[in-house]
């Protein structure tokens, strides 16, 4: 008995220190810092179309009329499982990815990964490990079952930091948020350590979405949480990386996962969540911001269906947003690039990504199906377009095992993470089939004549 009641003490003093900690943080400051883009360059001069080379074309290189649109595989390791990238744009422009990689998802070998592009050259570094369950074990002196979900963030002091969830015990619902930083753009990294993110327990913080800036140069972290109920928060953390405070955004709405927070204006924002609550789940919800961060609405279902599915965003130069996500109300074998010019009532699809619903139902046998995973790999990729077939074997047997999970013939494209860089590019990560991490870039040329194409139906 007398045990127990120490137990019950240690307890309550535990939780009332974490009180008192929070209690002390400095009044949280709102308002939002707008991101850096350069002026849109003034459009190329017209020159006469080339002639179009026969054969699989990976890079579809049209900048000199239609701007520029190409892809290629970030992540270079085979026979493995590569889920949740984010990406960061460094001093130099290039870009820097991340990733977890691993047997599966969830198994205790998964580990964070990076690579970084270089736009110049059009080609990704070979990919390195920057956290494992082991070295995170170490640093957290307490026990890590598994990694997931990296985001990074550049702070108002220049430097890089990296959230990514860990698991000590049960699934996704027992996670929480481990923080590094870097001084060097990535090279290396801080010791991890846990965020505090409540004062009791600490446990069920997932991240998902990109961070962004208040005014004061403060971070706001957008997360989720999964435990008993599932809803958005959004982190709000000093220069330090200390929790400061925590907004929960689902105000009277359940099922809000994964919140992309875009921010239009200093004042003005919107949230989009990916949801798998009971009231219609094929329905993504959004949630907005008229005062910096400092209150949010209700959550309202989206005019576009969503697969309960990971979503990215940004906002343009004029005010129109871009999403980027699984259009469709079941599978993820499908992504689309998405427009709204109304601050997100209502979304036009401008560009499908990627396309597989067609042979959902069709009876391929392994031949047949392992043929299509060739094919997207050559157009994925112009090194596999070209590709010595012994290699492009390699990269199709380490589709084969989740691509043929059941038997048939079954694709995933998800869990997208779109930014534009200071110079007007935009940049896009997705899984490609739980197996690679797709990278697509395209410029504000090639965005405008989609724009202007979707503007010309529309007064048709």
């Amino acid at each position: 008995m007398i045990a127990r009641y120490l137990t019950l003490g240690c307890v309550l003093l535990a939780f009332g220190l974490g009180l008192n900690k929070v209690w002390r943080q400095p009044a949280p400051s709102y308002g939002f810092r707008m991101p850096v883009v350069e002026p849109a360059a003034a459009p190329p001069v017209e020159q006469k179309p080339q002639p179009r080379k026969r054969g699989r074309l990976a890079d579809q290189d049209t900048s000199h009329v239609n701007g520029s649109y190409s892809s290629r595989l970030a992540s270079s390791r085979l026979h493995a499982q590569t889920h949740a990238s984010s990406l960061v744009e460094l001093r130099d422009s290039r870009i820097r990815a991340f990733w977890f990689s691993g047997s599966r998802e969830g198994a205790s070998d998964v580990t964070i990964n990076s690579a970084v592009f270089d736009p110049v050259q059009g080609e990704w570094s070979g990919e390195r490990v920057i956290a494992s369950r082991s070295s995170t074990q170490r640093a957290l002196h307490r026990y890590v079952a598994k990694l997931g979900n990296p985001v990074a963030a550049r702070a108002a002091d220049g430097t890089l930091q990296l959230f990514y969830v860990t698991v000590s015990l049960g699934g996704w619902a027992g996670s929480s948020i481990t923080m590094m930083t870097s001084n060097d753009e990535g090279e290396s990294w801080s010791a991890p350590r846990r965020l505090i993110t409540s004062p009791f327990i600490n446990i069920s913080t997932l991240v998902k979405g990109a961070p962004f800036l208040y005014a004061d140069g403060s971070m706001g972290v957008p997360v989720y949480h999964e435990f008993v109920s599932k809803f958005a928060e959004v982190l709000h953390l000093d220069a330090g990386g200390n929790v400061i405070d925590k907004q929960r955004l689902a105000r009277a709405g359940q099922g809000t996962l994964q919140p992309v927070v875009l921010v239009k204006n200093p004042n003005q924002a919107l949230v989009l969540t990916r949801y798998s609550g009971k009231d219609n789940p094929h329905l993504a919800r959004s949630i907005s911001t008229e005062d910096g961060g400092q209150h949010w609405s209700a959550p309202e279902k989206s005019s576009f269906p969503n697969p309960d599915a990971a979503l990215s965003g940004t906002v343009l130069q004029d005010g129109r947003l871009l999403a980027v996500l699984n259009h469709q109300e079941q599978g993820r074998d499908s992504l689309s690039l998405m427009l709204s010019a109304d601050g997100g009532r209502n979304w036009k699809e401008l560009h499908r990504l990627e396309e597989m619903r067609v042979v959902r139902d069709k009876n391929l046998d392994e031949k047949q199906c392992l043929s299509i995973v060739q094919g997207l790999l050559q157009n994925s990729d112009k090194r596999l377009a070209h590709a010595p077939q012994a290699t492009l074997d390699e990269y199709v047997d380490s589709a084969r095992a989740r691509v043929r999970a059941d038997g048939g013939c079954g694709f995933e494209f998800s869990y997208p993470y779109l930014i534009q860089a200071r110079n007007g590019n935009f940049h896009l990560t997705y899984t490609w089939n739980r197996v690679f991490i797709k990278h697509v870039t395209f410029d504000q040329t090639w965005l405008n004549r989609h724009l202007k194409k979707g503007a010309d139906a529309t007064q048709h």
